[in-house]
């Protein structure tokens, strides 16, 4: 049985990693690397970033993505679950492993980072679509749990980001990337894809201790296009 249709031309690609140890340096942070989706590995990085910060991780953002684009009918199986490895159980793993500073320091925040494809699903990236249908039901059920032990948890769930990934994606689905752009924002009733420092500052919202009663929410930070129409 052939199977032609517009993905196809995608086959299998994994948009890759990026070292954040440059900006931790910058913004005066601790460098950790890790493989999250290893429990023991994300222990030993919770640990010794408490170590060399002299106290408990008070907020998490568990953003960490490895996003593959694939036909359903040609994704290889192992690297399907290496997806949900790493975005689902990463974000499983760093929440279990800095719960329990959270809970000795008197509470904290976990911020979670869904995707618009998890509420949605996307056509060639059936893997990362189910993780993140994960972590918006991990959010709601982290939310109800750790609430009466001080801790908020909450989640973001943006669509496209103009970033250098949007170039990968444009790749990916055979288009240039001026095009892809144009073609994602046109399906956004705000008119335009958001921008990292509108992520990030949804992100520092859902940090904010001001807000109390913010928990086991989905922020939908993509203009609208889950939201705002039928």
């Amino acid at each position: 049985m052939s199977l032609e249709y517009p993905l196809r031309r995608q086959r299998q690609r994994c948009i890759g990693d990026r070292d954040l140890t440059p900006l931790a340096r910058e913004l005066g942070g601790i460098a950790a690397p890790a493989d999250v989706a290893d429990p023991d590995a994300v222990s030993a990085m919770v640990a010794e970033i408490e170590r060399r910060a002299d106290g408990h991780v008070g907020i998490l953002v568990a953003g960490a993505t490895r996003l593959t684009t694939a036909p359903f009918a040609e994704h290889d199986p192992d690297d399907w679950w290496r997806v949900i490895d790493v975005d689902l159980g990463g974000a499983f793993a760093c929440a279990q492993a800095v719960m329990p500073g959270m809970v000795e320091r008197g509470g904290g925040r976990m911020v979670l980072v869904a995707a618009e494809c998890g509420l949605t699903g996307w056509p060639g990236q059936t893997a990362c679509s189910a993780a993140k249908a994960g972590i918006v039901t991990l959010t709601k059920s982290l939310g109800r749990e750790l609430a009466p032990l001080g801790i908020a948890v909450n989640a973001i769930a943006p669509s496209v980001i103009d970033t250098p990934r949007l170039a990968s994606l444009a790749e990916a689905a055979g288009e240039p990337a001026a095009e892809y752009l144009a073609r994602q924002a046109a399906r956004v009733p705000l008119g335009r894809i958001a921008t990292p420092d509108e992520i990030a500052a949804a992100v520092a919202f859902l940090t904010d201790e001001r807000i109390p009663t913010l928990v086991g929410q989905i922020l939908h930070t993509n203009g609208g296009t889950t939201r705002a129409r039928a």
